[in-house]
């Protein structure tokens, strides 16, 4: 077992560090041997299980890369060498894979490539946003003040994240549920119900008769139909991420009720919240509306955005560039950009709209469950009514033949 231990030397001094032995008994004698006093030992957690998970993964989080990039800069602001920071960064973090990657990324600093050519080698964890802010921040020779921008647009990220995740998981559930007991009940508790019917020879009505269906379908073809929805899934996350796929799925969004609001002011605060990171670390603006047209989920946004990119080339002021994609962005977000331009704040202006579409991203998931609390309680409440329904008609018909 490894064991982590504060001990005194001869002469008084506090020695750290850590140690193999079978148990504390053998440390402490160990160490003893060794001149050392133990004042605290520990026994050191085994994380292989887990460090071997990441590593199949191959995943680094958002909150592995926002602490990556919060300790970095307290580091570089203390004075510390980039070899150094980067080592010790990899000593902190539990994920596997995030440590073989920091470190082989400390191997080429140490050779002489810069930190931003070093993170372009791995796009899978440092996008082309993150790597070319971290460049701007090298060559502008305020690495430390990027990296903040950076970690402040990776916690804005999470958070805006997080909050629609959280916002779906309590219907996600509800419907689960239901699904999974609908399926249990159709398997089991309608058969015996079913064979009494069949017993006392009583006609079925047409909702009974669908219930029937139902049952001997799951019961008889229950493997064939769950092979089937997973075909379909499958085949369906395939198709969504060809282009054309991804386009039309989009389109459809874009065309619900509530979920074109939110989608609408997610995509909003994404562009604001990332341009204005992007232009506050120095980064021209074409060049930001590139980068960002690859990092906006929804494809109408990015092609939006990659218009403007075009035009904004050519001089014309990205308001009015934005301004022709109207039903895509609010006329708040249009006149603030103008503001924005005309006043030469455009950087806290962008700032700003990110903040108020933040809010409102929060406000609307906050409000989401009590407006789908409702929906979902008619929709199980007509579920369990048609169930009664179909399966008390039937008794009726038992008790007229008495």
């Amino acid at each position: 077992m490894l064991f982590s231990y504060k001990a005194k030397d001869l002469d008084g001094n506090v020695k750290s560090g850590k140690f193999d032995a079978k148990n504390k008994d053998e440390l402490k004698n160990k160490l003893t041997n060794l001149g050392l006093s133990v004042i605290f030992s520990k026994e050191e957690k085994d994380k292989k299980s887990a460090l071997e998970i990441s590593k199949i993964l191959k995943r680094v989080s958002v909150v592995d890369k926002m602490l990556f990039t919060r300790h970095l800069g307290v580091m570089l602001k203390a004075g510390l060498p980039f070899s150094r920071s980067i080592s010790v960064l990899s000593e902190q973090t539990s994920n596997a894979y995030f440590v073989e990657i920091l470190q082989l990324i400390q191997e080429d600093i140490q050779r002489g490539s810069s930190l931003s050519d070093s993170l372009s080698k791995y796009p899978k964890v440092f996008d082309n946003l993150f790597v070319s802010m971290i460049r701007v921040g090298e060559t502008g020779g305020n690495l430390e003040e990027v990296l903040d921008i950076l970690y402040t647009q990776l916690k804005k990220e999470h958070e805006l994240t997080s909050r629609i995740k959280g916002a779906m998981m309590y219907p996600a559930v509800i419907i689960f549920a239901m699904v999974a007991i609908g399926i249990l009940m159709m398997m089991f508790v309608v058969p015996s119900l079913l064979s009494i019917f069949v017993e006392m020879e009583v006609e079925l009505p047409l909702s009974t008769q669908i219930i029937v269906f139902i049952s001997d379908a799951l019961q008889n073809y229950g493997i064939f139909i769950f092979l089937g929805f997973v075909i379909l899934a499958v085949l369906f996350f395939k198709s969504i991420k060809t282009p054309k796929g991804k386009k039309a799925f989009d389109y459809f969004l874009l065309r619900l009720p509530t979920i074109k609001g939110i989608i609408a002011k997610v995509n909003m605060a994404r562009f604001s919240r990332i341009l204005s990171s992007m232009i506050a670390s120095g980064i021209s603006i074409v060049e930001a509306l590139k980068i960002i047209s690859n990092t906006l989920g929804n494809t109408y946004y990015k092609e939006s955005v990659n218009d403007a990119c075009q035009y904004v080339q050519k001089g014309i002021e990205l308001s009015e560039v934005i301004g022709r994609h109207d039903k895509l962005y609010q006329p708040l977000m249009i006149h603030m950009i103008e503001v924005g331009e005309e006043t030469g704040t455009l950087e806290e202006t962008l700032k700003q709209v990110a903040e108020f579409y933040e809010g409102e991203i929060e406000q609307v998931t906050s409000n989401m469950s009590s407006i789908i609390e409702p929906i979902l309680m008619l929709v199980i409440g007509g579920a369990v009514g048609f169930f009664a329904v179909s399966m008390i008609q039937p008794m009726y018909g038992i008790m007229g033949h008495m």
